[in-house]
């Protein structure tokens, strides 16, 4: 922002008053008649960010000089711009795209890496001999992340689950602003958490329940599951990773449970793979984006088809243990050469960068209902006793013209409030449509129910949410729609079960409303 003539003077007089203290730094008008004296936190190439007796203060630099030993060289400005968290991200996706950038804008870059866990990807003109820009990716976990930006040594935080209350209350503390607030934070790429055995492992496949109590200790050996009688050797991300703690919110807290002292911990995904993979009585929870020799386990509910982690399964949230990957913002400028980075990494192009990274990306995908046989016969199969033939019969003629897209929208537990991958969901739907670059002319909103409750009070229900969810894309659209483009909702409540209803989990999957597109 810029600071009006009247604030500055008013400034002024107040440390004439308390007196001057030696700082890094003074701002003075061209004219002379204003300063601003602080320690600079920040410059973006076009703005100071200063601390000064009263707070910090952003000031455009076009109206101001700088004097002092922290001024920076504006003839030749590099932005420095710091990433800090989920070490996956920094070391994996973070540079593909920072290298994706590049080339995308005609730059040239160069890799440093230093010693500290940091990767520096130094952008330059082509024709110009000095820097552009500092992208800095500093490898620790998706906590320090947050505390790097509370104690102003990151910019953004990389971060490998949703912001916790503790760091919402760190950062608001540090002057950053709410988190949680929509232009606060994004969705870069998606990932899974994924089980993982041995090639050998006799065990096919495992429910979200099992899962959890072997990692709860509540089952030790193979044998309760089906396999041999053998210890079951536990495996996990290290404590503190954000694979990890996402571990603890999606599998083990909807169980009251906590991860057993016994469970084997490493620093590194590709580590935890390769141990498990050589051990026939380990498991292990890993990235789907690297699971290397070892075998992944689908997930059961006992009723409902197997769930697989596919690129298609993940990006409709249908395989339950999905994990975005954020970028938390705060609320401050960046630098011009930053903000086209975070612009590039929602592009066309980046996708392209984010799947060859071995991620799961977000580019809009349409299923046809033909290849949709496994959920069509598992309608039938599992539907709740009060779905007659007639609503299956419905729910076929309405879909079967249509295609489903892979943007999908489920709830945190217990809530009416999409989570946060769906969040996403609906501002990259809203954005596809005012942009014109979705190739449909008709989109339905489809909503359906867990089975818990009379049939006709669910497809009311799902009807609602189908309603909310459309409610919800119009108005994060800033401009408008063609008026040709034909938008209806749908509800067939608890008429297409993903899972059972008998687990939190299972009820989370089945309550969703489906995107369908023509």
């Amino acid at each position: 922002m810029k600071i009006p003539r009247a604030v500055l003077a008013a400034l002024l007089t107040l440390s004439l008053v308390q007196g001057a203290r030696a700082q890094d730094i003074t701002l003075t008008s061209h004219d002379g008649e204003v300063e601003v004296v602080g320690t600079l936190l920040g410059y973006d190439g076009e703005f100071y960010r200063v601390e000064t007796q009263f707070g910090e203060l952003t000031v455009d630099g076009s109206g101001v000089t700088c004097d002092g030993p922290a001024c920076p060289n504006l003839t030749d400005f590099v932005a420095e711009v710091r990433f800090s968290g989920s070490s996956v991200m920094a070391e994996t996706l973070l540079p593909a795209l920072a290298q994706g950038f590049a080339r995308h804008e005609g730059l040239t870059v160069s890799h440093l890496e230093t010693a500290d866990a940091l990767q520096v990807y130094v952008l330059h003109h082509s024709d110009r001999q000095a820097p552009l820009a500092r992208l800095t990716f500093r490898a620790t976990d998706t906590s320090q992340g947050f505390a790097d930006l509370a104690n102003n040594n990151a910019d953004i935080v990389l971060a490998q689950r949703e912001v916790r209350p503790n760091e919402l209350e760190l950062t608001r503390n540090a002057g950053l602003g709410d988190l949680t607030q929509a232009r606060r934070s994004r969705v870069l790429a998606l990932d899974a958490m994924v089980p993982i055995v041995s090639a050998d492992n006799p065990v096919r496949q495992i429910s979200p329940a099992d899962l959890a109590m072997i990692f709860a200790a509540e089952i030790t050996n193979w044998s309760e599951l089906g396999g041999p009688d053998a210890p079951i050797s536990l495996h996990l991300p290290r404590a503190g990773s954000g694979l990890a703690q996402a571990v603890e919110d999606l599998l083990l807290a909807p169980v009251d449970a906590v991860i057993s002292a016994d469970a084997r911990r490493h620093e590194r995904n590709s580590d935890l793979v390769r141990v498990v993979s050589n051990d026939p009585f380990g498991i292990g929870i890993a990235s789907l984006s690297e699971t290397g020799a070892a075998r992944t386990l689908p997930l059961t509910g006992g009723c409902g088809h197997a769930l697989s982690a596919t690129r298609q399964s993940v990006k409709t949230e249908d395989y339950p243990l999905t994990s975005p990957m954020f970028i938390y913002l705060p609320q401050r400028r960046l630098p011009r050469v930053a903000r086209q980075f975070l612009a590039y990494t929602q592009s066309d192009a980046a996708q392209i960068v984010i799947r060859q990274a071995g991620f799961v990306d977000q580019s809009p995908e349409t299923i046809a209902i033909g290849l949709q046989g496994d959920r069509l016969a598992n309608a039938i199969r599992t539907g709740g006793t009060e779905v007659g033939l007639d609503e299956l019969q419905r729910m076929i003629e309405t879909l079967r013209p249509l295609s489903r897209l892979s943007l999908s929208v489920r709830f945190d537990p217990g809530s009416s409030r999409p989570d946060a991958q769906s969040r996403s969901n609906i501002l990259q739907l809203a954005q596809a449509l005012e942009s014109g670059t979705l190739d449909a002319r008709r989109l339905t909103f489809v909503g359906f129910s867990d089975g818990e409750g009379a049939a006709a009070t669910n497809t009311r229900i799902a009807l609602q949410r189908a309603k909310t969810v459309r409610n919800a894309v119009l108005a994060a659209i800033e401009t408008s729609i063609p008026d040709s483009f034909e938008i209806t909702v749908e509800g067939f409540g608890e008429a297409m079960p993903m899972a059972c209803d008998d687990t939190e989990w299972g009820r989370k999957v089945n309550r969703r409303v489906e995107i369908w597109v023509r």
